[in-house]
């Protein structure tokens, strides 16, 4: 055998080796898939057109790790985590309230706030529960009705004497009414209600639509001065046990926190960093 020969033939194996390993791993790929616990109807965060923030969070993640997006839908009510990821019909839910204790979670990948939201041309301008105008205006907070407690606006409002002016709107399906939590900024912009003081994701969303007419102001957490927090350290949960998952998940939220952020800024997630961390700069 020359030495050209031999090197050729060197040359061949290589490639063809080189070619099996990355067939071998695209057949792995295609066989993988990332199983996502979602709501069917609940912008901006996920719907069956995968038009929310989380389904794109979910698509970069699962590109990441060469695997395909696979839905068990289910609106989050109660029952939600008992009927998909502890029965074991997905995997991963993509929004989840840090160090929940039904999960395993990841690192918070976000920090969001309740918010006010308003018409940027009676110029309220309120930055806190305590702003005496509250008790002069028309405010509209979503409601969860049986399916859970009263949200930290409803409680704040409450301490206050602030009940009789409050409106509530629900945040679940409305019959045929699309897009049901994004009715009570519309409100705000029609000027049904004068404010609206609900959780940032679904304000900063739901306004964008208005071109600029709204004001949506993050509540401080010290303005609520309520045992229930405002703002929430939001992460990825799994089932418990499943650490490996966890640990893959964690390293793509370290590697694409860049492109997480920009998702977040498109949607017009209002992002906070909690009020000790700020205090300490």
């Amino acid at each position: 055998m020359t030495r050209k020969f031999a090197h050729e033939w060197t040359l061949r194996r290589t490639v063809m080796a080189f070619a099996a390993l990355m067939s071998l791993q695209a057949t792995a790929a295609a066989g993988r898939e990332l199983r996502v616990c979602g709501d069917p109807n609940n912008l901006p965060f996920s719907n069956r057109k995968l038009e929310g923030f989380e389904n794109k969070i979910a698509a970069l993640i699962a590109r990441d790790l060469h695997a395909s997006v696979r839905y068990a839908w289910m609106p989050q009510r109660r029952g939600f985590f008992r009927r998909t990821l502890q029965a074991k019909e997905c995997d991963v839910v993509m929004g989840v309230p840090a160090r929940l204790e039904r999960v395993a979670s990841t690192r918070p990948y976000y920090r969001s706030t309740y918010v006010f939201v308003s018409d940027h041309k009676k110029g309220l301008k309120i930055k806190s529960f305590d702003d005496p105008i509250l008790k002069q205006l028309k405010i509209g907070i979503h409601t969860i009705g049986a399916d859970g407690a009263n949200t930290p606006p409803a409680h704040a409002l409450a301490k206050r004497g602030i009940i009789g002016n409050v409106t509530g709107f629900p945040m679940w399906d409305i019959g045929s009414v699309k897009n049901p939590p994004g009715t009570i900024v519309d409100a705000v912009a029609k000027g049904n209600i004068d404010l609206a003081i609900i959780w940032g994701p679904f304000g900063g969303y739901f306004a964008k639509k208005h071109n600029g007419n709204l004001d949506v102001v993050p509540v401080p957490e010290s303005s609520a001065a309520i045992s229930i927090p405002v703002s929430y350290d939001m992460s990825i949960g799994v089932r418990k046990g499943d650490d490996t998952l966890k640990d893959e998940i964690q390293t793509v939220l370290d590697r694409r926190r860049r492109e997480i952020h920009d998702i977040l800024a498109d949607y017009r997630v209002p992002l906070v960093e909690a009020e000790e961390n700020t205090a300490a700069r």
